[in-house]
């Protein structure tokens, strides 16, 4: 041991590790400066504007925050919420709650507001998936900084990481998946089954409260790679396999251990459900986007990259042409490594699957159908969005780059100058720019002065109109995470159950009822409903469900007249009070609590 020491000491005096250190400090202030870049309109003002692209999932994750910040402060349970969807309230671990992000984030969140802690996550995401990339690849794959700088810049600032900075706090957070990954292939050393499967089923956990989507997607492209690689060296694979096996053993035990009562409160407690809302082709990767560029890369073009991806979170591949030559050159390069040919093949499947059920080119459907098709009903797999098994191949582009950079270093200058001009050519388009915002409906005086406590008490929930719901009700849902918590509202953007416990396939609104289906056709097509008697009844009916203590109209809605109308002639005419219409039904009974 003492001799291990002194040879660690002798190395730490050398002139490497101090350049070493430099070059670290400047690859993590180059992708912190570049993930500034990407959210600077966003960082001037963070709980005054939303993400132009995306404000849906930029409200939710306002939620998700805010919910964090009341498990700190209040003592609330982190796997459920009583906050949104009164009554039946919220199952928290069958949304992306992001819990191990949420709650150290809470006290940013209390004093700063949910805006500031979304802005500082996306940020530190982006720069932090690139740093964590850097570092596995520095210290354990590749000899050149250089080379580790370029792979973590791709793997932190590819497209489909640009893209899904739209609001999805939870597929830029990838800052751990390096981590298991390298802890993964560091289990078939021999002595390590104990020490690594602890630490690589901690890392588990911590994963499972970002996303477990993208822990899915891990541990898919890692079993393809173990695969591949021991059909390709079948003796060394054999060799490797015990040692493998016995720390995955360990890992799994010891996360199932600490997982157990989450997991089981995510698929089995009230608010759980299964599947999607939308068909598994309804967002797969387009053949097309492997050539094409993003809307947010420098040469992209928005109304090009339309025809190849039906969402601006979801440009998950984009390469562009030279980017994609590259890639295809690195498995090249890096042929006669078995390690680099099963890491391509685990690209390979994984697009595959990206790409659904039948291929499609350029926004056409061609009919032809693929492998996952078969599979695009199996338990778990009919959870996830088909389009985003393609991050893993745009993950694996950036290792296959940093490796073949690195190997380049043994070609002749000649070979290097082109493989840079290569690199420059494919990597400037690709260049990130900020993302888009737009300024969000304003929290009135009603909250920003505590108006609102005058009327509704904890047992009673504050009705924004329109209802918060996905893409129509997004104000009142933001006001409620500007305002901690602090109100209970009805409905909400979340994923649970249509109609439980009938249907339970999942759904992004809450189970529908007559006053929510009224609200949303007046602004949705501004009619002014004639409300008969019974009309009114189901209304008053919806409003003592949800426990209403007070109904406030969203100023600046859109058809706000038919709205204001439309309340008006069922609750009677509104109170001005603190900017805001406003109708007192305190006079309604409160359901007992479940």
């Amino acid at each position: 041991m003492k001799e291990v020491v002194e040879n660690a000491d002798s190395r730490l005096e050398t002139p490497a590790a101090p350049r070493r250190s430099r070059a670290d400090l400047w690859a993590g202030l180059t992708y912190l400066v570049l993930a500034l870049l990407v959210m600077s309109r966003l960082w001037r003002d963070p709980n005054g504007r939303v993400l132009a692209n995306n404000d849906d999932d930029h409200g939710v994750f306002l939620f998700m925050l805010a919910h964090g910040e009341r498990v700190l402060f209040h003592g609330d349970n982190p796997f459920f919420s009583d906050r949104l969807n009164v009554p039946d309230g919220v199952n928290m671990m069958a949304n992306t709650s992001v819990l191990a992000l949420s709650l150290p984030m809470a006290p940013v969140t209390h004093w700063f507001g949910p805006g500031v802690s979304v802005a500082l996550l996306l940020t530190l995401g982006l720069a932090g998936t690139a740093f964590a990339w850097y570092w596995v690849l520095s210290r354990h794959l590749v000899t050149s900084r250089v080379a580790a700088w370029i792979g973590g810049l791709w793997c932190g600032f590819a497209p489909t990481m640009v893209s899904h900075a739209n609001g999805h706090v939870n597929f830029v957070s990838q800052w751990v998946l390096p981590f298991i990954v390298w802890q993964v292939l560091r289990l078939r050393e021999p002595g390590r089954r104990w020490r690594g499967g602890v630490i690589l089923g901690l890392l588990i956990v911590v994963q499972v409260f970002i996303n477990e989507e993208s822990l899915l997607f891990t541990a898919l492209a890692l079993g393809v790679f173990v695969v591949a690689y021991a059909l390709m060296a079948p003796a060394r694979a054999r060799s490797e396999a015990r040692p493998l096996l016995a720390g995955l053993g360990v890992a799994a035990g010891l996360s199932a251990a600490l997982l157990a009562y989450p997991l089981w409160y995510q698929f089995f407690a009230p608010g759980n459900y299964h599947g999607q809302p939308f068909a598994p082709d309804d967002y797969a990767t387009d053949l097309a986007s492997l050539v094409g560029f993003a809307r947010q890369s420098l040469a992209g073009n928005a109304e090009l990259t339309r025809q190849m991806s039906v969402s601006s979170t979801e440009d998950n591949m984009f390469f562009g042409p030279v980017g994609f030559l590259m890639v295809v050159a690195s498995v090249v390069v890096l042929w006669r490594s078995v390690a680099a040919r099963a890491l391509a093949v685990s690209a390979l499947v994984l697009l595959v699957a990206s790409m659904g059920p039948r291929l499609v080119v350029f926004g056409h459907q061609t009919g032809f159908p693929l492998p996952f098709g078969l599979i695009s009903h199996v338990p778990i797999i009919d959870l996830v969005s088909v389009t985003r098994f393609a991050m893993v191949p745009a993950t694996i582009a950036g290792l296959l780059l940093a490796l073949a950079t690195d190997r380049m270093r043994t070609v002749s200058p000649r070979g290097r100058r082109w493989w840079q001009v290569g690199l420059v050519l494919a990597l400037v388009p690709l260049f990130p720019k900020p993302l888009p915002v737009v300024e969000g409906t304003p929290l009135p005086p009603l909250f920003t002065q505590g108006t609102w406590r005058q009327y509704v008490t904890d047992d009673r929930s504050l009705v924004t109109v329109p209802l918060p719901e996905v893409t129509t009700g997004r104000a009142g849902m933001r006001w409620a995470a500007l305002n901690h918590l602090e109100h209970r509202s009805p409905r909400g953007y979340f994923m649970g159950p249509v109609n439980p416990p009938v249907d339970d396939t999942g759904s992004w609104n809450a189970p529908r009822r007559f006053t929510s289906d009224l609200l949303w056709q007046v602004q949705a097509y501004g009619v002014r409903p004639r409300l008969t008697g019974a009309d009114r009844e189901r209304i008053t009916a919806d409003l003592v469900h949800w426990r209403a203590a007070v109904v406030v109209l969203v100023p600046g809605s859109r058809n706000e007249g038919p709205l204001l109308d439309t309340l008006t002639t069922a609750l009677g005419p509104p109170r001005q009070v603190g900017g805001v219409q406003l109708w007192d039904v305190r006079s309604l009974p409160v359901p007992p609590q479940e």
